[in-house]
């Protein structure tokens, strides 16, 4: 006698719809997305990295602004990295070309087939993906600067967040850019499976964690150090060495390092 529980076809096709994706099947997906981007021409990739660099801004922008009309109490960033995740979902859903989602995407290629030719393929991604990024970053920060876009209260609101961010030393943006690399590739692991709204939520959800916790996420911090380069209170050379590069040393360890590595670790033997 069959264990299996007599369904209709369009039961059947329910059922089949909410049963839990192999992780191998997840695994492919992602897989198949850095061929993709691997694939893809520098020009492409270049573009869609300025325009990340520049939507990414927005997470700053808006929790700038809460933070200039909110009340200085314990609970305050609870609410203003609510701003945050602004950023995140603009360049998530519109596809962009962001660096630290890059830490998983091209790597599972790579950990399947290693060779020298495909890590050149993902040093040529990630160099022109981190490049046009920063690119993006500094002309936002420049425009927020000096063209006066947004009212004087609301920048100062700006720059608090920015100063906050370029408290921590080198060491701390690299240990605080472990999670947060983590957490990114985390994120990109389980979008597959959601749908619309779902993505939308998650996306929500890890973001804000990341700005809650305070963690370095090189990209979204690259505009807070550029803005106070371009304001003249920090030198471009800590900005670099003292923010930028740890960070991305910090996301590359917890997206590639960590998380990337457990991904193929628990599926090497199912694929």
């Amino acid at each position: 006698m069959s264990d299996e529980v007599r369904l209709s076809h369009e039961e059947m096709e329910i059922a089949d719809e909410f049963e839990d994706v192999p992780t191998s099947v997840i695994f492919e997906v992602i897989r198949r997305e850095g061929e993709h981007e691997l694939a893809r021409p520098i020009s492409a990739l270049w573009w869609s990295g300025i325009a990340a660099g520049l939507a990414i801004s927005t997470s700053v922008l808006s929790k700038g602004f809460l933070v200039a009309v909110l009340p200085h109490a314990d609970w305050t960033p609870a609410v203003s990295n609510l701003g945050y995740t602004v950023g995140f979902l603009l360049v998530i859903l519109g596809r962009m070309q962001l660096f630290t989602e890059n830490t998983i995407t091209p790597i599972l290629p790579l950990f399947l087939n290693p060779s020298l030719q495909a890590l050149g393929r993902i040093g040529r991604l990630w160099g022109t993906v981190f490049a046009a990024n920063l690119v993006g970053c500094a002309a936002a920060a420049t425009v927020l600067a000096f063209a006066g876009i947004v009212p004087d209260a609301q920048f100062e609101g700006i720059l608090e967040v920015s100063r906050h961010y370029a408290k921590a030393d080198a060491l701390d943006h690299f240990l605080w850019g472990i999670p947060a690399g983590f957490l990114i590739a985390a994120l990109v692991w389980t979008l597959p499976r959601m749908e619309s709204a779902g993505e939308v939520w998650i996306i929500i959800i890890v973001t804000y964690v990341i700005g809650v916790g305070g963690m370095s996420h090189v990209v979204a911090g690259s505009t807070e150090l550029f803005i106070l380069v371009a304001h003249g209170e920090l030198s471009f050379a800590k900005a670099v060495f003292g923010g930028i590069l740890p960070a991305f040393a910090g996301n590359v360890v917890g997206g590639t390092g960590i998380f990337a590595a457990l991904t193929y670790a628990q599926v090497r033997e199912e694929i």
